[in-house]
């Protein structure tokens, strides 16, 4: 299992970025796809008609999400936490993601830059 940290720049405050993660209309608005999501912690949750799925763990209104992603039966948990700090009129998001099984490393950190936030990013831009 590895780990994977990162910090991305989008060019929305931290309560636009809160609502493009957790709002499932504002999600399917930026990946134009599919999704099911709640602040409810323990609900279930999927992203990109599917593609993505886990459990939501944890809410901080604007500053911090806290998600179980599902990689088959794995044994320990992949975790995402998603930080949102304030950068100006921009917000930093500082993203972990605990436990990825080492086959599927390299495709979901690559996916995490070239895709998801590339979208969001992209979604705010406009």
């Amino acid at each position: 299992m590895k780990d994977y940290k990162k910090y991305y720049v989008l060019p929305a405050s931290p309560e636009e970025v809160y609502m493009a993660l957790t709002n499932p209309f504002t999600i399917e608005l930026w990946t134009g796809e599919q999704a099911e999501m709640s602040t409810e912690p323990g609900s279930e949750f999927t992203m990109f008609d599917g593609s993505i799925s886990g459990r939501n763990i944890t809410f901080e209104e604007n500053k911090k999400i806290v998600q179980q992603w599902y990689f088959g039966d794995q044994p320990e948990a992949s975790i995402v936490t998603f930080k949102l700090h304030p950068k100006g009129q921009e917000t930093s998001v500082e993203l972990r993601h605990t436990n990825i099984p080492e086959q599927d490393f390299d495709h979901i950190t690559t996916g995490w830059g070239e895709s998801f936030f590339t979208l969001l990013h992209d979604f705010y831009a406009e």
